[in-house]
């Protein structure tokens, strides 16, 4: 180490900055402890990063992903099977890596769901209600190890911090018209009357509500109104301009670290915020039992040690595993044996839909729309419906979001237009206002042979192993997408279009990368009450470490049919307050 800068200690060492990094500098600030966050990114800000024309920039940020991680400086490797060779991910397809301060929560879409109470323990639900024999041979789906009733409070705090804007269904025990009835009880309204609907989302909620399901609309982090929140942080209303994900929102209406915490933060003379700064590892004591702070490297190349008295992991999903591993924390999961735990339990999302046009009676302008403007219906997912007759375990949330229509990414012609000339310009002009999309989010369960460790053959810019993906589509994952898929058509035939087309996974098909699906990666650090089959305790404490957190959705056992964002802030309320409460008084293992 002789030629490593070495840092002042602080008290708190905060890896990664976006939405968990951020609420965690955020409610530990107040107990006047040093905290220090890393960002291995550029510093970003709504001003001037994201100001108006230039964040619209559809080749800039959609197509060349400016606000995205740089593949040829640090990657995954991906292969479907353990015995296959992985190769590199060398262009953003299937799911969208966030770089800089902010991470994903500045190109994310809004959606914002809380998990169902059922989904925080899923095997026991299924187990109790189907046997344990439903359960597939090879599935290693276990309960979260804390309860939807824990976590309430917390979902709750986020909904207010990010001014979400919604309607509730199930409120103090009454079921409310408009909004969802499979929703966990829920001790406040939100913050914000919904979004307005694009004529879309009507008519998928007519539809669906004929055939007999329960549409509402989407909970958006996109503020419907003026809003202040608790932290005095102001966002303005939403103006639909169709450009959130892969953007960052130069109205201040998406809700963002940006945009709801970094204002109160930049001010505190306890927080420290320094980007470049590319964590490789934790440092550990002699006897590997307590972390001693990071190394990273800074934006001169150089190597730094940087002390700390606590660690918290709160990269992306991927990187906080990557970390682990590099850093020597937890035993690595072998897929031989089925022994280990770092790595264990990575799974995704399995995500299909349809594409319709109208006639020239019912434009949708497409081109109107926000993140998460429309309406969704969630009788299929977790276990709102029987599935004893189906033989699957998971389900989908099913949308019609009007996300933008933007020229490039978002214009779809019929099935039979010509890629190019003359045809294809006659088509778009036809076809482009009568347009729109029903879509299902479905859920991806974890098994033995699904998992992540480091590529033993590739390495990124400074000469550490990548992290290596095996994962490929499960029959019971199929079948559920093939069950959602009849709903979602006869969603669509019900909406009346002149013409539609479907899109979902069939048996045999493969996890292909090349196409977008979600940033839902989730697993490889998962949180349970049992240090055989979890990497962090029911507070995201390392069992092995502990004064080492790790946030994010790698603490997921598995993944369900909702975007994870609120799931993900949720338990990172929940860690803060027994780090603050607990930890920080007298640290060591929450019991």
């Amino acid at each position: 180490m002789a030629d490593t800068l070495k840092k002042p200690p602080v008290d708190i060492a905060i890896v990664g900055f976006g939405w968990t990094g951020a609420i965690l500098a955020s409610e530990l600030a107040a107990t006047g402890l040093n905290i220090l966050a890393l960002e291995r990114g550029e510093n970003r800000d709504t001003h001037p990063d994201s100001e108006y024309p230039r964040s619209i920039h559809e080749l800039s940020y959609g197509i060349r992903g400016k606000l995205f991680q740089q593949l040829a400086r640090e990657t995954v490797t991906v292969r479907h099977a353990p015995g296959d060779t992985a190769v590199p991910y060398r262009q953003h397809g299937s799911f969208l890596l966030g770089d800089g301060v902010g991470g994903a929560g500045v190109h994310w879409n809004g959606h914002h769901w809380r998990a169902l109470p059922a989904d925080l323990k899923l095997r026991t639900t299924f187990e109790e209600r189907y046997g344990k024999a439903f359960i597939p041979e090879g599935m290693t789906i276990q309960d979260f190890g804390v309860s939807y009733d824990e976590l309430e409070p917390h979902f709750d705090r986020f909904e207010k911090i990010c001014g979400t804007s919604g309607r509730a269904g199930n409120l103090n025990g009454q079921l409310r018209a408009g909004g969802n009835p499979f929703e966990g009880e829920r001790a406040s309204e939100y913050p914000l009357p919904p979004l307005a609907s694009p004529n879309s989302a009507l008519l998928f909620a007519r539809a669906a509500a004929e055939l007999g399901y329960h549409p509402f609309p989407q909970a958006a982090a996109n503020a419907s109104r003026a809003y202040t929140n608790p932290l005095g942080a102001q966002l303005g209303p939403c103006n639909f301009c169709g450009f959130c994900e892969r953007y960052g929102c130069y109205m201040y209406s998406k809700a963002s670290p940006q945009t709801t915490l970094l204002p109160t933060l930049r001010g505190l003379p306890n927080f420290e915020l320094r980007t470049r700064a590319h964590v490789q590892r934790v440092t550990l004591a002699a006897d590997r039992s307590r972390a001693t702070g990071v190394v990273y490297v800074d934006a001169q190349g150089r190597t730094v040690e940087q002390p700390a008295d606590l660690v918290l992991l709160c990269a992306y999903q991927m990187h906080n595993v990557r970390l682990l591993l590099l850093s020597g924390i937890g035993q690595p999961y072998d897929v031989a044996t089925g022994k280990g735990v770092v790595g264990r339990n990575y799974a995704y999302q399995l995500n299909g839909g349809a594409t319709l046009w109208f006639d020239g009676k019912q434009p949708m302008n497409p081109f109107v729309g926000a993140g998460a403007s429309g309406h969704v219906l969630d009788d299929f997912d977790g276990d709102n419906f029987d599935h004893g007759p189906l033989g699957f375990v998971g389900g989908a949330s099913i949308n019609c979001i009007n996300t933008g229509g933007r020229p490039i990414q978002q214009l779809a012609t019929p099935p039979g237009v010509p890629a190019w000339g003359a045809g294809w310009k006659k088509a778009v002009k036809e076809n482009y206002r009568y347009q729109t999309s029903v879509g299902s989010q479905g859920s991806v369960m974890s098994y033995r042979d699904n998992f992540l460790d480091l590529d033993p053959t590739y390495k990124d810019a400074f000469g550490q192993p990548l992290l290596r993906m095996t994962f490929d589509w499960k029959p019971n994952d199929i079948a559920m997408t093939q069950f959602i898929g009849t709903k979602v058509e006869a969603i669509a035939k019900a909406m009346g279009p002149r013409q539609y087309r479907m899109n979902f996974t069939k048996p045999g098909d493969h996890y292909d990368l090349r196409v977008y699906q979600s940033t839902h990666n989730t697993g490889g650090a998962v949180m349970g009450t049992d240090p055989a089959t979890s990497v962090v305790n029911r507070y995201l404490q390392s069992w092995d470490v502990p004064n080492v957190f790790v946030m994010g959705a790698c603490a997921f056992p598995q993944n369900f049919g909702y975007n994870p964002t609120g799931m993900v802030a949720a338990l990172a309320y929940w860690a803060a307050k027994h780090i603050r409460v607990r930890y920080i008084p007298r640290p060591g293992a929450l019991a």
